[in-house]
This record gives C-alpha cells, structure tokens and sequence, in this order.
C-alpha cells in the first residue's frame, strides 16, 4: 500500500510546503516535488482523491485530504 507524507526532516532539500514523500509498499520513499508537469505528481494527487492515505508532516492522518488537494496547482 502506497501511503503519503508531506516533507519534513525526511527530506531537509524539500520544504512541507513543496513536496511530498511516497512511501511504497517495500518501505521505499522518494520526494515528490508539487509540480504540476511531474508524473508522480499527477498520480499523487489523484490516487490521494481515490482514497490513498495522507499525512501532515508530523505524520498524523489528513481527514480532509481532498480539501488540501484541492489547494495544490
């Protein structure tokens, strides 16, 4: 199950306010940067608006994720 995080500490090149880290079903992450021509990007948002898990950056479940998406460019 892939799960999602915006940045923190994790990632110190990457700002909460400009990324997110995917975690993958094998515990891999990789920083997604909020740009709207990435692919990641992309499915990140949509597969968030299908149900995927959102954290804040604290690592605490986002209730209203689609709201947050909903803010994103």
């Amino acid at each position: 199950m892939t799960t999602y995080k915006l940045g923190s500490a994790q990632a110190p090149d990457f700002k909460p306010s400009n990324c997110v880290i995917r975690t993958d079903a094998d515990g891999s992450q990789h920083a997604i940067p909020f740009d709207p021509a990435n692919t990641d990007y992309q499915t990140f948002k949509k597969e968030v608006l299908a149900g995927a898990e959102l954290q804040d950056a604290d690592g605490n479940v986002m209730t209203d994720a689609s709201a947050f998406i909903a803010t994103l460019p």
